[in-house]
């Protein structure tokens, strides 16, 4: 495996083009978020009483939102603009022609589609911290910030996998309509999942996503549950061999 330190220069050049577009990112960013918990955790949250502890739905929902949100814009980062990137843009094809290596290219745009899930999922934060949701605290912050960084490294390997794959835009909508879309409704964000059937809630222990809401939750709770350690192991290990089967896959399109 040829991954060196020039993945940084992949990651660092993809910075340099979001600039160009940052402040209409940010806006369309924050919208989301604050519609999200305005309608769902504010409006229908009026009417479902206190869940999970005794905490109201809004904060509830907040502290599964930071999670989600992390997923959805490093999945979309690695699935769609990663494609663009490589395939109409050309850039991939530049780079490998250059001492950056293609393990160095794909390790770049997998570190990128985390860097913008961590951006999303700060963006959720701060929206939930002004409409009270969630409390500002040091801290939650530092643990949020390696929470979001796995999930985002993880979900934009998956996502890479999928693209190393793709003939089109088309090829992604089984992966996100049969693979993400189940995973945000089905993995805690909305609603707790000890009233699933029991063959459900099993399915939805073997979710990523369901130990970074759990994990997620304990932060801003306080209190960690002895499960802590195999939440974290439950995103890590399926970390680990994504990220080595997107470069070995999407190494495979790129040299030929």
């Amino acid at each position: 495996m040829n991954l060196s330190y020039r993945a940084y220069y992949v990651w660092k050049r993809n910075l340099t083009a979001y600039k160009r577009f940052l402040l209409p990112t940010l806006l369309v960013s924050l919208g989301e978020p604050f519609f999200y918990l305005l309608a769902l955790g504010l409006g229908l949250g009026a009417y479902m009483g206190n869940l999970f502890g005794g905490a109201a739905y809004v904060n509830f929902l907040a502290s599964g939102l930071v999670a989600s949100s992390c997923m959805m814009t490093a999945t979309f980062e690695c699935l769609y603009d990663s494609f663009v990137r490589m395939v109409h843009e050309k850039i991939y094809g530049s780079l490998i022609v250059t001492p950056i290596s293609a393990e160095d290219v794909v390790a770049g745009d997998i570190a990128w589609g985390a860097f913008r899930g961590i951006i999303s999922g700060f963006l959720m934060y701060g929206v939930a911290v002004l409409i009270g949701a969630l409390p500002l605290s040091l801290p939650v912050i530092f643990g949020l910030l390696g929470v979001m960084a796995l999930t985002g490294l993880l979900f934009g390997s998956l996502s890479m996998i999928v693209t190393s794959f793709a003939p089109n835009f088309d090829f992604f909508n089984y992966y996100t309509q049969l693979i993400i879309s189940p995973l945000f409704f089905f993995s805690g964000v909305f609603f707790p999942l000890d009233k699933f059937p029991g063959w459900l809630r099993l399915i939805a222990k073997f979710s990523p996503l369901t130990h970074a809401v759990s994990v997620s939750r304990q932060l801003f709770a306080g209190r960690f549950s002895g499960h802590l350690y195999l939440n974290l192991l439950a995103i890590i290990l399926p970390m680990l061999a994504a990220f080595c089967l997107a470069l070995f896959f999407m190494k495979r399109r790129l040299i030929k």
